[in-house]
């Protein structure tokens, strides 16, 4: 990831707290032909292992076996920034559109799981995780437990061992501050809630 200083984030807890708050990760590894192989998936992370599971169908598992490394992409807050919200552009006009985010990428070994009561473990781990805000909330030992053993049948678990974090937020650190300003008055103008974590996101740079 081309990562300038300007945008570097290297502080632990707030890798830590991008990553736990990314809903959808890409977990990434080397396939043939000089492609990468790459699955869309919920992954979990404390910060040294990430863990997440695949369909046993999924010929990604079968390729992160033989990889054996792979780097799990965490997004974050993302939007457009229009040349029109900088102070600078009454002065001189010389301003291009941009777009703002965030992204921590974890780089390790990985391991395929395809133990039962470790599946069960990881299932478990993310569907506690994404239930925690449900009045509702579904377990996994509110279904029959001959079909829990059946489901897990059909996945495999991955775990990554974070050996390298790359953290970046391009958040208009790199303008001036009445321009950054203007930038985060623009966003939070907007009704998408996209735009909406992107200005607090912007808030917090």
């Amino acid at each position: 990831m081309y990562n300038p200083p300007a945008f570097r984030e290297e502080d632990p807890e707030t890798l830590l707290r991008l990553m736990r708050a990314a809903r959808l990760a890409l977990l990434v590894s080397n396939g043939a032909g000089g492609v990468p192989d790459v699955t869309h998936l919920p992954l979990l992370t404390d910060g040294r292992r990430v863990v997440g599971h695949l369909a046993r169908a999924n010929p990604h598992g079968a390729a992160l076996r033989a990889a054996g490394r792979a780097i799990a992409v965490f997004p974050g807050a993302e939007g457009y920034i229009s040349p029109s919200s900088y102070a600078s552009k009454a002065e001189h006009h010389r301003v291009v559109p941009t777009w703002n985010y965030e992204a921590v990428h974890a780089e390790g070994p990985i391991e395929i799981v395809e133990d039962a009561a470790a599946l069960h473990a990881i299932v478990s781990e993310l569907t506690d995780h994404h239930e925690a805000g449900r009045a509702d909330r579904w377990r996994v030992s509110d279904a029959p437990a001959d079909f829990v053993v059946g489901q897990l049948k059909g996945i495999v678990g991955v775990v990554l061992t974070i050996e390298t974090l790359t953290g970046k937020r391009k958040l208009s650190q790199n303008r001036s501050a009445a321009d950054r300003a203007g930038a985060l008055a623009d966003v939070a103008s907007r009704a998408d809630a996209r735009d909406q974590q992107l200005a607090e996101a912007m808030r917090r740079t």
